[in-house]
């Protein structure tokens, strides 16, 4: 505990760092700013960029809403960018309950509120569209507030931040908020280059301390210890999220308070184990190796009795005590502990609601009869515009029962307002235990006092994989909630062969890389041509962090082939000789052999396919020799096996061995000696067959008196003439005569071979070097193929491209311009466009139904013409476009149709939460057709498909 002294010491340093405005600003919180908050805002205040990279939960959104602070009282704008819709919702009511309704407004893929206010909350990908387009909105901008800019390095949207930050006017001062990463400094030095002063703030101190644990069975044990009894573990916990030696479950302690600073002793006779991660040392707790040890030993006596050949001489099945236990027993022994509310992830949709349904079914409540009364009028409230029957098809009843009791899923596959009311009850303190899927780890603010992680491996869509450090960190980030908690618990289950070593190592990796995923598009080189030209866009891409990075890797690779250099030029002079040009002497030395390492090859290819000519031609009844192999000897074909891909002869041995050959077996073809016949009686899984066959053989060779006759390569048929030529180069070469040849020849082939790995380090530079610019050019030059671009020209149809945001931006220009579309009647057009926006979770090999006439002829030449622009892409060396799934087609035509919800879902067998936002990406890109196309008819069709598509729960709001 600090002094009096030290704390209004600390309060006089963080006053002197502050300011009048950021004490203004300070009195809108309940709780005093940390150090790097100050000086975030500070250094804003004072006309700098920031980067600021801290972790989960500790407050780096104050510095983005001073920005949004100072634009108020500046009389400017600040725009408020955020990765996803729900988040950008969610800051939108935050801002709207602190400056009022009439000075912030809310631009999303799904709504547009007040646009024209000071203060916007918008999705990233809606700044990028305005800085394309020279909005008007951005007239007045002096703030951009980027939340979660790690997103930079998602694979399939972080493009969209870089954009942003290389394009926007230099006047905006940019606020950037990342996750704590590694690179955070290389980061920043980019940002800087690009956008001017940029202060770089890091901070890895946690304001919650997080103590890591794992749960096996229903007991909760610290996954780290000290060992040291006179340290204080409190601080462990503050630095490195280290906990001390005891047990959660033996402390049971329900109204625990503090766990840090206490003394324990080290357990007699058990030695913890070490890991070193970042440069620190982690000991893991020694009961959890040895349960590791019993739990290794359980699991094989237990395949051992499911085994009995396995020579296990146990008399019962030994049942492990470390099983993992039930949902609702997880729930109970954090409720016990105190630990609730509490996050379980669970890296599945449908567990996230089995999870729901086997904690009502266990009678688990967590709410009081008050509690739960709120609960119900709430949620109740905020669902009154949603129809009856709609309700019923979602599974209301026994979703508000689950609420009802403190128990919620929250994932992708929910209704919007259902995750809404989640998130908001969750926030009250009202629900205790949600099971959720790892979105949520995606910058939604609902913190918990806990995080339990069940497994540690997820399916990718592809296979199992272990989480990342940072995927790790940015789950566990939620547990610990400021203001309310004095530390946060990440808990582990234990799941059969689990190992404690995995787990330290994901516990103790507190920061990840920020690596960019940034590559130019279509629809990115047209707008960017249209502005500036074709020459002034590749030099703003050369200033893409992608780039950066690459360049920057390209230094050690520079530095590493100048090693190299230098050490060639040694080499060279090493290897001269007073005779001549030894290196030339070198090369003709090489290229001897190389030449013949060849023929050697080739002789052995031209042998091995003689072997197996020969082969096809025995028949059953030849006498041959094995001259290889594990059967050498002599040997009677009993079946020729040509129903192999390969022959496989199967033959009788004169030791009775029934044996299958192959051309393993031959280096040389094979001519059978003689024959002798097989009888019709004969049976190779008879002893006595065997037997008296392997006896007619023995005397038939004896009979024979001589050995099976091979082909063999005539000798001395000529040596090659180039082999030839390069030996009497070599004789009449000056250095041949040199006394010290052979160590003139040591250094040379030591240059030779530094040489060969000179060049691919120097491919390897050159491929690194203007990697972004080089892909712009190519797709350049797959939109000049089409008539898109002319040089700096942008044409009609590029212009059309301009306003089309999608993965298949090139597809949509395509279909425009040929009129695939031009005579389709609304409801068609929705079905045909939801082939461009659906992409299938997993791979579906039964075709799906469609609903025929114009809808599948237009769909059939889409997909023609896909395959079209596939192949000019293939020329051109990209492949950006995929192909259009079909797989939503038939729901999006029902829907437009006006048929039921229940009857749709039942039938397309999806999720409530997929079907809606699967059909709100279709609004979004019927309004881009219609606002792309300039055909009125067109235009006219996508506006009426949009409208019969935004219907129902479609149409629902997603903000409060």
């Amino acid at each position: 505990m600090s002094s009096h002294a030290e704390r209004y010491a600390a309060f006089r340093r963080n006053q002197g760092a502050s300011s009048p405005a950021i004490t203004a600003f300070q009195g809108l919180y309940g709780f005093d700013f940390d150090p790097f908050q100050v000086r975030a805002c500070k250094a804003l205040e004072g006309g700098h960029g920031v980067l600021v990279a801290a972790p989960t939960g500790s407050g780096k959104t104050v510095v983005g809403e001073f920005a949004v602070h100072l634009a108020l009282a500046e009389g400017t704008k600040c725009f408020y960018t955020t990765p996803i819709k729900a988040l950008s919702n969610q800051k939108y009511n935050d801002l709207v309950a602190r400056y009022g309704a009439d000075r912030v407004g809310l631009l999303t893929g799904d709504n547009s509120v007040n646009g024209d206010a000071p203060v916007v909350v918008m999705t990233t990908e809606v700044l990028r569209n305005m800085l394309y387009e020279g909005s008007a909105t951005l007239g007045g901008l002096a703030y951009v507030v980027m939340d979660e800019v790690h997103y930079l390095a998602d694979r399939f949207r972080g493009a969209v931040w870089e954009e942003v930050i290389i394009h926007l006017p230099e006047s905006v001062r940019m606020v950037a908020l990342s996750a704590t990463v590694s690179n955070a400094e290389e980061f920043g030095e980019w940002l800087q280059q690009v956008r001017g002063d940029t202060t770089v703030i890091v901070d890895e101190k946690r304001p919650v301390p997080l103590w890591q644990h794992v749960m096996v069975g229903e007991r909760v044990h610290d996954l780290f210890v000290d060992l040291d009894p006179d340290e204080d573990t409190g601080a462990a916990a503050e630095g490195d999220g280290a906990g001390d030696g005891g047990d959660a479950g033996e402390r049971g302690d329900r109204g625990r308070e503090r766990r840090g600073g206490k003394k324990r002793r080290r357990e007699r006779g058990m030695q913890p184990r070490e890991i070193h991660v970042g440069g620190r040392t982690l000991r893991i707790n020694p009961r959890l190796s040895r349960i590791a040890e019993e739990d290794s030993r359980l699991t094989q006596l237990a395949h051992r009795k499911r085994h009995p050949q396995s020579r296990s001489r146990g008399k019962m099945r030994p049942r492990s005590r470390f099983a993992p236990p039930s949902r609702p027993a997880i729930v109970e022994e954090l409720d016990d502990l105190g630990l609730l509310p509490a996050i379980t992830f669970v890296f599945s949709r449908a567990g996230c609601d089995d999870a729901v349904r086997q904690c009502l079914s266990s009678g688990l409540v967590l709410t009081t009869a008050e509690e739960a009364e709120y609960i119900r009028e709430y949620a109740e409230t905020r669902c009154a515009d949603i129809p009856g029957a709609d309700l019923a098809v979602l599974g209301f009843d026994q979703w508000l029962r689950a609420l009802e009791c403190g128990i919620a899923a929250h994932h992708a596959g929910m209704l919007p307002t259902f995750k809404e009311i989640v998130e908001h009850l969750f926030s009250r303190g009202l629900i205790r235990a949600v099971f959720a899927t790892e979105t949520l780890a995606l910058g939604i603010n609902m913190p918990a006092r806990t995080v339990v992680i069940e497994k540690i491996d997820k399916w990718n869509g592809e296979a199992h994989v272990q989480l990342t450090p940072g995927e790790y960190t940015q789950l566990t980030g939620r547990a610990g909630r400021r203001g309310i908690d004095v530390e946060g618990h990440a808990v582990v289950v234990w799941q059969a062969g689990s190992d404690p070593e995995t787990i330290a190592g994901l516990a103790g990796t507190r920061t990840y890389p920020l690596n960019s995923s940034f590559q130019p598009s279509y629809n990115m080189a047209v707008n960017l041509v249209g502005q500036v030209g074709r020459r002034r866009s590749r030099s703003m891409l050369e200033e893409s962090f992608a780039q950066f990075q690459a360049d920057r890797a390209v230094v050690g690779l520079v530095k590493q082939l100048r090693k190299h250099e230098e050490a060639l030029e040694g080499y060279a002079a090493s290897a001269e000789c007073h005779l001549g040009d030894f290196m030339e002497y070198a090369g003709l030395r090489r290229e001897l052999g190389d030449r013949e390492s060849m023929l050697s090859k080739n002789r052995s290819s031209r042998r091995r396919e003689e072997a197996l000519e020969s082969l096809e031609k025995l028949r059953a009844g030849d006498i041959i020799r094995i001259p290889a192999g594990r059967h050498t000897g002599h040997a009677v074909v009993l079946d020729p096996g040509l129903r192999h891909d390969l022959p496989a002869p199967l033959v009788l041995t004169v030791d009775k061995q029934v044996k299958r050959i192959n051309a393993t077996d031959f280096p040389v073809p094979v001519r059978p000696s003689g024959r002798m016949r097989i009888p019709k009686s004969f049976s190779a899984k008879s002893p006595r067959s065997r037997q008296d066959l392997a006896s007619t053989l023995r005397n038939k060779l004896q009979e024979q008196g001589t050995d099976p006759v091979y082909e063999r390569a005539p000798r001395n048929a000529g040596e090659d003439a180039e082999v030839v030529r390069l030996r009497a180069a070599l004789r009449a070469h000056p250095c041949h005569g040199c006394a010290e040849r052979e160590d003139h020849a040591r250094w040379a082939e030591r240059h030779h071979r530094l040489q060969r790995e000179t060049d691919a380090l120097r491919r390897r530079v050159e491929g690194r070097s203007h990697v972004i610019s080089r892909t712009f050019d190519r797709v350049c030059g797959v939109l000049e193929d089409l008539g898109y671009l002319d040089g700096d020209d942008v044409s009609d149809d590029g212009a059309r491209l301009a306003k089309v945001y999608s993965e298949l931006d090139l597809l949509v220009a395509e279909c425009l311009r040929r009129g695939l579309w031009k005579d389709l009647s609304p409801v068609e057009l929705a079905a045909c466009a939801a082939s461009l926006v659906y992409e299938a979770r997993r791979n579906d090999e039964a075709y799906p139904r469609l609903p025929g006439g114009r809808v599948d002829d237009t769909l059939a030449e889409m997909v023609r013409l896909w395959g079209e622009l596939n192949e000019v892409e293939a020329r051109h060396r990209v492949t950006f476009l995929r192909r259009p799934d079909l797989g939503f087609v038939w729901t999006a035509h029902r829907w437009a149709r006006g048929d039921r919800l229940d009857a749709i879902l039942r039938q397309a067998d999806m999720p409530a939460g997929d079907f809606v936002r699967t059909a709100k990406m279709l609004v979004d890109m019927l309004g881009q057709i219609a606002g792309a196309t300039n055909d009125q008819g067109v235009r006219s069709t996508a506006r009426k498909a949009s409208d019969l598509v935004r219907r129902g729960v479609v149409a629902y709001s997603s903000f409060t």
